[in-house]
C-alpha cells in the first residue's frame, strides 16, 4: 500500500472538484451523460491521475460504461488543458478514467441484505383473533 502524501491528496481533491465542474458545464460530448466523479488518485510525483466515475441511475450496462470511459479518455486532453488554466501547478497530471464499480456493488449488496432480512421476518398471521 503506498504511503499517503498529504500534498497529493489535496491536489487530488482539487482535481476532482475542478473536473466535476468542467465536465458538467463545458464538456459537450453526449456519450458522457450524467456522471459523478467518486475519487481521484494522484501519484506522489503528480505525473498521473486516475479518475474514478460512476453513472447516475445506470447500473449493469457494461458496454455503456466502456463507451463513457472512451469518451472521457478522448476528452482527456481538453480536460487537462482546462485544469491547467484553473489550477496553479507546474505539472498537470495525465488523466486516466475508470468506471467505479464500488457504488454498483454496494447497491447490489444492500439489496441482498434487505431481501435476506425480509425473508427472516416472521410471517404475520392472516387470521383474525376472536373476541373473548
Amino acid at each position: 500500500m503506498p504511503k499517503d502524501y498529504p500534498r497529493s491528496r489535496r491536489i487530488a481533491e482539487q482535481i476532482q472538484r475542478e473536473l466535476s465542474e468542467i465536465i458538467r458545464l463545458e464538456l459537450k460530448d453526449p456519450r458522457v451523460g450524467m456522471i459523478t466523479l467518486t475519487d481521484v488518485e494522484v501519484t506522489p510525483d503528480i505525473e498521473h491521475a486516475k479518475v474514478f466515475f460512476t453513472r447516475l441511475g445506470a447500473f449493469g450496462e457494461a458496454s455503456d460504461n466502456e463507451t463513457v470511459t472512451r469518451a472521457l479518455q478522448h476528452a482527456a486532453g481538453f480536460l487537462r488543458s482546462e485544469l491547467a488554466h484553473r489550477m496553479r501547478l507546474r505539472v498537470v497530471p495525465d488523466l486516466r478514467f475508470e468506471y467505479d464499480e464500488s457504488v454498483e456493488r454496494g447497491v447490489r449488496l444492500s439489496n441482498l441484505i434487505d431481501a435476506a432480512v425480509a425473508s427472516d421476518q416472521p410471517k404475520k398471521s392472516t387470521r383474525k383473533k376472536r373476541a373473548p
